[in-house]
């Protein structure tokens, strides 16, 4: 289908660094295959008739020139002007909106700017916007702190999308006093001269307070954590309905609740999705066993309970909170895969042999009852022969799954599998619940092991489904385009490595290994994930570059992704013999597929920015009260005005502003010829150009302040 290539295409020719290039050459940049070049060159001439690009000089494809007029959204700056990115993009990219040009919009509206052309700059024609009308608003809601300066009202927001204060109007209506957290709807948007206006809707708090900071994140993203009373009786009926002895006893289930079977989660798990059984073979064969959670059985197409599961997408996992996709009486009930509970299962049996190369799958609707429920860090244990107190059927399954995903990774990196390096902060709680440290999380190899079965099951029944050429939702990662790694290059370059201009997948991964464990690891990981597109869900068969699968979908996971719901409706169908070839048109389209796949899309970074976001609060309340405390950071960015920075152990990012910068220039080198120096370098011109620091460079900070409502954390870099 030629939009399979249409985001690809523009998505090149929008880059900056794109020089225009015929019609094959780009084909040879996006890696098309020589039997979908006729797809893809329909694909060109659609966004060709549509205006979203031309064909310039000598043939080479480019993006149109700027209108008088751009459809677009605006993002604003801390500093006043801002930038309307266009909904299609332009030959100049965003156009930038100047201070008091904006009208009132904020950031994230939809707006339409007028063009003003400013004249030619170096040969090129300058252009900034004006804003003229708002389309439709980004932000209707926000939360923020309540404040009061004399007989006046403000609310200072929480996040970047509206930093100036808010005006707000009889806070008693929902007495809500200094200090608290507030959801306000807002009447009227700020402009030049005045701030915006808006109204309490509710009191979530004290501001601070981790009741309050939460309630705060879940209004904030629109987070629906309440689910109807008719998808709660329905959970109700279906925990009542369930009867495990009755399906065994009736045949419609294998029972398996002999067989050894584990699962293995992350120590504050709530739900249990997965479970692993497996079994040695003759000749140096085995048979591995993924059990995944029946949620099908329960939740059935067009119910309450699927209508509101679908609108959520997932579930959302905040620190020390969940808001499930499903009522809990099913995803923390009768869906777990609990110990010793009697549970429906979709099983997936894949036979490999010694190499790991799949021989074989069968799948079967099966009842388990888990034997153990292990953490992560009991596996370690375990790996490391410290099984006392484990029972020995458990101990023993442990060391043959250790030996097949040794297995299966390996033949995983020789297939070219990429293994990025980009971990988040664990948080360390006292008996308060208040966050006392943060830590990379643990990457030992138990992780490893679980992700190697869940790989192997997804992709058995994405290559079950292919066989039927039946439309489903896969989990999709394009390939990355050849062109799109020159600002990872130069990133790199910058922290010292050279790599070949078309860096492939092998390269990379050899570059990967070889920062593995040095301080500029995490800004080239974070280079290599920049360079390609985000995973996403959608019916396109382009495969999943980043473990180098052409048939992948996501099924190991139906309790927290609706994704993996829509699967094992297929996988069902298959089982009860009403998938083939003749019967595909009775199961979801590719266009309905499509639709839904953006959606969970989008509600999956939805719940992925509100998880980040709250954990960035926590982070930043527990440093607030450690100002002056010293601490390790990787530079990852050099902008005019100062340097971004990771901080080591806590993960979180924090600037270092280039003027004080200059002052620790000046102090290092002491009296009048340091200060004489810094002068010097501040009066080369930019910043960027004498900068002392390099990407990649590990600096040992200072706190300076922190902003917990802007999500900031000022630094200062420390004499050495």
């Amino acid at each position: 289908m030629p939009e399979r290539f249409t985001n690809r295409i523009i998505r090149l020719i929008s880059r900056g660094d794109y020089q225009p290039l015929k019609q094959r050459a780009l084909a040879r940049a996006l890696n098309v295959p020589d039997a979908e070049y006729e797809q893809f060159r329909q694909a060109i001439e659609d966004l060709r008739r549509q205006g979203r690009l031309v064909v310039g000089a000598k043939s080479c494809i480019m993006l149109p020139q700027m209108s008088n007029r751009v459809l677009g959204t605006y993002e604003s700056t801390s500093r006043g002007f801002g930038f309307v990115r266009p909904e299609n993009p332009t030959a100049q990219g965003d156009l930038f909106i100047p201070v008091g040009q904006a009208l009132d919009a904020v950031s994230g509206d939809r707006v339409v700017a007028r063009v003003i052309k400013r004249g030619r700059r170096s040969g090129q024609m300058s252009y900034t916007g004006q804003i003229i009308e708002v389309i439709e608003r980004g932000i209707t809601q926000l939360v923020g702190t309540l404040t009061r300066e004399g007989k006046h009202w403000y609310v200072q927001p929480d996040g970047r999308e509206i930093t100036e204060l808010v005006t707000v109007d009889d806070p008693g209506a929902k007495d809500a006093r200094p200090g608290d957290k507030v959801l306000v709807e807002i009447l009227s948007y700020p402009t030049e001269k005045y701030y915006a206006n808006g109204i309490i809707l509710e009191r979530l708090g004290k501001s601070g307070t981790s009741a309050a900071e939460l309630k705060a994140v879940i209004r904030r993203f629109q987070l629906e954590d309440q689910f109807s009373p008719n998808a709660l009786q329905q959970a109700r009926q279906a925990v009542r309905n369930f009867d495990p002895p009755k399906a065994v006893a009736q045949g419609l289930r294998e029972d398996i609740r002999s067989h050894t079977v584990i699962t293995i989660d992350p120590v504050d798990a709530r739900d249990f999705d997965d479970a692993i059984s497996l079994r040695k073979l003759p000749h140096n064969q085995w048979q591995l066993g993924v059990h995944i959670a029946d949620v099908g059985y329960f939740v059935t197409p067009d119910s309450q309970l699927d209508r509101q599961a679908r609108q959520r997408g997932n579930s959302v996992y905040l620190p020390q909170h969940v808001i499930p996709m499903l009522p809990e009486q099913l995803s923390n009930s009768i869906c777990s895969l609990q110990q010793d509970q009697d549970r429906f299962v979709k099983s997936a049996y894949i036979k490999l042999d010694d190499k790991g190369t799949v021989l074989g799958t069968r799948f079967a609707n099966s009842v388990i009852r888990s034997a153990q429920r292990l953490t992560y860090e009991q596996v370690d244990l375990i790996l490391e022969n410290k099984t006392g107190g484990f029972n020995p059927a458990v101990v023993n399954l442990i060391k043959k799954m250790e030996q097949v995903a040794q297995i299966l990774h390996k033949r995983r990196q020789k297939q070219g599998m990429l293994t990025l390096e980009l971990p988040k902060a664990e948080l360390v709680y006292d008996d308060d619940d208040r966050v006392i440290d943060a830590h990379p999380e643990s990457t030992t190899f138990s992780h490893t092991m679980i992700e190697m079965f869940m790989l192997e099951a997804n992709e058995a029944v994405a290559r079950l489904l292919d066989s039927f050429n039946v439309p489903f939702l896969r989990r999709i990662h394009p390939e990355p385009d050849q062109l799109a790694t020159g600002q990872s290059a130069r990133t790199i370059k910058l922290c010292g490595y050279v790599i070949p201009k078309n860096i492939n997948r092998q390269g990379t991964q050899d570059l990967l290994n070889a920062v593995r464990g040095k301080p500029e690891s995490f800004i080239i990981n974070l280079a290599i994930l920049k360079s390609m597109q985000p995973a996403e869900y959608s019916p396109s068969p382009v495969g999943h570059y980043a473990i180098a699968s052409t048939h992948y979908c996501h099924f190991t996971s139906p309790i927290r992704r609706y994704p993996d719901l829509t699967v094992h409706r297929l996988l069902q169908a298959y089982l009860e013999g009403r998938l083939s070839r003749k019967t595909v048109d009775n199961f979801p389209d590719y266009e309905q597929l499509e639709e839904l796949g953006q959606h969970c899309t989008r509600t999956e970074q939805n719940a992925e920015g509100a998880e980040d976001d709250l954990r960035s609060v926590k982070i930043l309340q527990m440093l607030s009260d450690r100002l002056g405390d010293e601490m390790y950071a990787i530079v990852t960015s050099i902008t005019n005005f100062g340097i971004f920075v990771q901080c080591e152990r806590f993960l979180i990012e924090g600037l270092i502003r280039a003027d004080d910068i200059a002052r620790t220039l000046s102090g290092r080198h002491g009296g009048r010829t340091g200060s004489a120096r810094a002068g010097r370098s501040r009066n080369r011109g930019r910043f960027m150009d004498w900068c002392p620091y390099k990407l990649g460079q590990k600096i040992r900070v200072r706190i300076a302040a922190v902003n917990t409502a802007a999500r900031t954390l000022d630094l200062v870099p420390i004499n050495s």
